[in-house]
């Protein structure tokens, strides 16, 4: 199989990436190892997003939503119709494991096949790769890092780890599906940066006694039916059912190494890359959306990230891969 351009990730940013390369005449395939927008599939459901429509379209395709900003099931209907729309080819739930060669003899191997291309374009995002906790029990099976709705968690006590937006809105809809919540957070309070319509709603819950909070807490091992927590200078065990933890997530370090790319010596471990052009030091492959900001996982989303798109498709572009491969 051959083509100008692989792009390793069909999410949003990939997807916009895949758009803006052949609107430049180029060929271009991208490739998941899971579904389309696959980190959307695993959102909560009926997830509200921060953004309104605008600011998550990609291609100058409109996102009708029946809200003022769309919920989960919208914006991965919405992609599913844009990528048809623009008749991108993909292949679905097909993992690359190498990139072989160099600008303009790349070989990309997945599971399946070698895809011979001009050049590569990284936009995997971090959310299959969560912040472990380290800690005895974290892999029992009532351990999650994801949630996804509350109705299973009823008369369960469920433990909440985090203090951000997903742990903010995982135990409010646990709270108000019945669920018996505590909340751990390893700092003083519920985040500030957590979005200003939920926090006050959080932060009465736990007043009014209907959430048990600890802060400055942290668990240090989890058990069948029980959890043992460290609460500033003193240990309790709680009884549990559930466990959440939901502390962050980073991008595949692992592969930006197979891949050849570098990280900086910063406190993010930023992957090494051009602002202009957003190439890596790997002359031909390029990176886009979340994974550019390394372990600052809020320093792109889909809003400012879908803009790559056009930075490295013009580079492209002006590389005249087509006429080289």
């Amino acid at each position: 199989m051959q083509t100008d351009v692989v792009i390793i990730g069909a999410g949003p940013v990939g997807l916009a990436c895949a758009i803006e390369i052949q609107r430049k005449g180029l060929s271009c395939v991208t490739i998941d190892k899971g579904a389309l927008v696959n980190s959307l599939t695993g959102y909560p459901t009926n997830m509200e997003f921060f953004s309104t429509p605008d600011l998550i379209e990609i291609g100058g395709h409109p996102l009708v939503s029946s809200r003022y900003k769309p919920i989960r099931e919208e914006a991965i209907d919405y992609y599913r119709r844009v990528a048809e729309r623009e008749n991108l080819e993909m292949l679905l739930y097909e993992r690359v494991v190498g990139v072989q060669g160099e600008e303009g003899a790349f070989q990309v191997e997945t599971a399946k096949r070698t895809i011979s291309c001009a050049a590569v374009v990284v936009a995997t995002g971090f959310f299959d790769q969560p912040n472990k906790l380290g800690i005895p029990g974290e892999d029992l099976p009532k351990v999650s890092h994801y949630f996804r709705e509350a109705f299973t968690y009823t008369g369960r006590d469920v433990c909440i780890i985090g203090g951000r937006n997903s742990a903010a809105i995982a135990a409010l809809q646990c709270h108000r599906r019945g669920a018996r919540v505590t909340l751990i957070h390893r700092g003083p309070e519920v985040s500030p940066k957590v979005k200003y319509w939920i926090r006050p709603d959080l932060v009465n819950r736990i007043k009014e006694g209907s959430i048990t909070a600890y802060f400055n807490a942290n668990i240090t091992a989890i058990r069948e039916d029980s959890i043992d927590v460290r609460i500033e200078d003193r240990a309790e065990i709680l009884p549990n059912d559930v466990v959440l933890a939901l502390t962050g997530y980073h991008p595949d370090y692992s592969f930006f190494s197979d891949l050849g790319i570098d990280i900086e010596d910063d406190a993010s471990d930023t992957p090494v890359f051009s602002l202009e052009t957003h190439e890596t030091n790997r002359r031909g492959v390029f990176i886009a959306g979340t994974v550019c900001g390394g372990r600052h996982t809020s320093r792109w989303f889909i809003e400012n990230g879908r803009h790559h798109a056009t930075l490295i498709a013009n580079e492209l572009a002006d590389r005249s891969l087509a006429s080289a491969r």
